[in-house]
């Protein structure tokens, strides 16, 4: 369908060395997106998702950038926009586990560092372009913790709580200007971030238990919603939350 066609944007993806975003990448770039981008520790050469872009016909940019060092992601914001910016995905984020009780106040720091606040630095910069133009498409990676409380990770649902809150927040300030804001929940994935989850047989299995699906999602299985959001199918569509868990919410 042509409204799902984004042949000439131009995309950043953030956190696009594995996982969800080079997931995400590797599907707006089969849609005809161009795709800058941006890990903490990506090789801005060789890298995988360069050549899984580059094997859609795409173009690739990469940038390294620390998403705890606030400096660096306005230097980044400015760098990046010599170029307008079409789609910007927001999906750079970490996580740390530990009780409450005992949770480092470090990491705490660091989580909401990740996770929220370079967030809104990032896009706050980049949404100014698109406010100018008239016209963007802005998604987070929200997660299922943005709806529950999971256990031992008080900062990552803190932050990605807020993140759905500043999905609508931009939403209402934005939309009428021609510039889409949503974000995107992910279930329980098997990726890097829930590895410490998989490798336990006892959480593995509950969790197994309550996805109608009947299995872990992979990172592929986002790459649809992200070309729905941003695409012009979704013009009407503003201020969500979207889940893409297999029915763990609905169950």
């Amino acid at each position: 369908m042509p409204s799902f066609d984004l042949t000439g944007k131009r995309a950043v993806v953030t956190g696009a060395k594995r996982g969800i975003g080079l997931a995400i990448a590797e599907a707006l770039a089969y849609a005809g997106a161009d795709i800058v981008g941006v890990s903490a520790t990506l090789d801005t050469g060789e890298s995988e998702v360069r050549r899984r872009v580059e094997a859609a016909g795409r173009t690739f940019t990469g940038f390294a950038v620390d998403f705890a060092d606030r400096a660096a992601v306005s230097a980044f914001a400015e760098e990046v926009q010599h170029d307008p910016v079409d789609i910007l995905v927001n999906n750079a984020g970490t996580i740390r586990r530990a009780p409450a009780a005992e949770h480092p106040l470090a990491d705490w720091d660091e989580v909401l560092a990740v996770n929220l606040s370079s967030q809104f630095v990032l896009t706050q910069a980049i949404g100014q372009g698109m406010l100018e133009r008239g016209c963007g498409k802005i998604i987070f990676t929200a997660s299922l913790l943005s709806f529950q409380g999971g256990i031992n990770v008080p900062g990552y649902t803190a932050s990605k709580s807020a993140i759905a809150g500043l999905t609508k927040a931009l939403a209402n300030e934005w939309t009428s200007r021609g510039v889409t804001v949503n974000a995107i929940a992910p279930g329980y994935i098997a990726t890097d971030n829930t590895q410490a989850l998989q490798d336990d047989p006892a959480r593995s299995q509950a969790i197994l238990e309550r996805i109608p699906a009947g299995r872990w999602g992979s990172a592929s299985d986002l790459g649809g919603a992200a070309v729905f959001l941003a695409s012009s199918a979704a013009d009407y569509v503003s201020g969500i939350t979207l889940p893409v868990d297999g029915g763990w919410l609905g169950r």
